[in-house]
């Protein structure tokens, strides 16, 4: 199977976590996110053990809240001993009312209002990732009213190219987020910041995109923030505390996508900049790195149930499933690729060529195109792999469709950590 954490039983029915996905279906209710904790732990480790190991103390990763955001999730990381980043004030919400260290908190994004940094700052945020004068002035502002000094990090965009997909390449010169080095940009917002009250400069942070399957984009990146790092120092005389290299380490969705050993690269990457600072005479930094599909994408399974079986002569099968765009929207958007099988027949060839569709009504509201699954009777169990990430963030109630519930799975317990949206929760907000 694509990841060690999904079999077959002896049922011939799809597991995962080492339970049976049909008998889950069952219990819960289709369509259903399933969530692994114990590979959520896993990859936690991959990234604090290593970067412990590997780096100066206080290096480390911050969760990267937008891939996947709920209560019982920010409590598994507390334990694994993960800092995290949200980009909005309801992610920062969540992180606190489950009890998260305010101190351990990152606030990204690009257009924070000045409610959610009064928030942010009133709750007490360990750091602020800038990424513009506007924001910078009115963090400013807030902290000189309060009466105290705001950490923060600038971002910075690099222009290299990750050898990413469009849509997830978020390191070049022309994107939203950040500001350029290469245009001069950046010097100059740094000479602007160490004039500004109210705020303390600690680093720098960067972020290149997604789905990055090799450690050479971030070896590259990494020469230009040190070669940044170098002229700070000559300019103004400031010493780099922190640098944050983003995240972006890929996941495997299908078989055809490489393996990537993340202890291996951050390895590669700790010794590559040991070795760059010492020929720039800088002291090596506190790194950060924010994994975030990379720590729960393969933690997550989505199970369907099976509807009609369509077939038009001299075209295409279809196989819809009571869910689709609304749990799932990353086809619709990037064309995402997808693993997906017949969970109740998991043994059986995978010989019936067909489109796997949402129930959605759009003719784009489909899960995945030209796939092979062992032919579904309608009421049997769909299973999508690697949903752990961007599926449950990213949904929505189109065609006012209740969002399906979270199940994590543990040591062989099954335990709902998100219920089942209502019809109820739905207009709750309706006047």
């Amino acid at each position: 199977m694509l990841h060690s954490n999904i079999s077959v039983n002896e049922q011939g029915h799809l597991t995962f976590a080492g339970q049976d996905t049909v008998e889950l279906a069952e219990r819960f209710g289709t369509a259903l996110y399933l969530l692994d904790e114990d590979r959520v732990r896993e990859n936690c480790r991959k990234y604090t053990e290593t970067m412990k190991r590997c780096f100066p103390e206080g290096s480390g990763p911050l969760y990267a809240s937008k891939a996947l955001c709920f209560k019982r999730l920010y409590k598994t990381l507390m334990e694994e001993d993960m800092s995290v980043d949200v980009v909005s004030g309801g992610e920062l919400r969540t992180a606190l009312a489950a009890g998260f260290p305010a101190e351990r908190i990152y606030f990204h994004g690009n257009n924070k209002t000045v409610e959610e940094i009064h928030y942010a700052m009133d709750s007490g945020i360990g750091y602020f990732i800038v990424d513009n004068y506007d924001e910078l002035h009115e963090i400013s502002y807030y902290a000189r009213e309060k009466g105290v000094k705001q950490k923060i990090l600038l971002r910075l965009t690099v222009g290299i190219d990750p050898h990413t997909f469009e849509a997830v390449n978020t390191g070049k010169i022309d994107c939203q987020f950040g500001t350029a080095v290469e245009t001069g940009q950046a010097i100059e917002l740094v000479g602007d910041v160490l004039r500004t009250g109210g705020v303390e400069l600690d680093g720098f942070h960067c972020h290149i995109g997604s789905q990055i399957f090799e450690w050479t984009p971030f070896r590259d990146a990494a020469v230009i923030m040190l070669d940044f790092m170098s002229e700070v120092y000559e300019e103004f005389g400031y010493k780099t505390r922190v640098l944050n290299m983003g995240g972006g380490f890929g996941v495997r969705y299908t078989e055809e996508d490489p393996h990537v050993d993340i202890p291996d690269s951050i390895e590669r990457l700790a010794e590559f900049m040991r070795d760059e600072c010492a020929k720039r005479s800088l002291t090596m930094p506190i790194v950060l790195m924010e994994p975030g599909r990379s720590i729960v994408a393969d933690a997550g399974m989505t199970i369907y149930t099976a509807g009609g079986v369509k077939t038009i002569k001299d075209h295409k099968s279809y196989v819809a499933v009571d869910g689709g765009m609304a749990d799932n929207p990353r086809y619709a958007l990037y064309q995402s690729p997808y693993t997906a099988i017949n969970a109740q027949r998991a043994n059986d060839p995978a010989d019936f060529l067909c489109t796997l569709a949402g129930r959605c009504c759009e003719s784009g509201a489909l899960i995945q195109e030209n796939i092979m699954l062992a032919r579904p009777n309608r009421g049997e169990k769909i299973a999508v792999f690697v949903t752990g990430a961007y599926n449950y963030s990213m949904a929505s109630n189109y065609n006012r469709f209740c969002r399906p519930p979270l199940v994590m799975l543990h040591g062989g317990e099954a335990e709902l950590a998100i219920r089942r949206e209502t019809f109820e929760d739905m207009i709750a907000c309706d006047l």
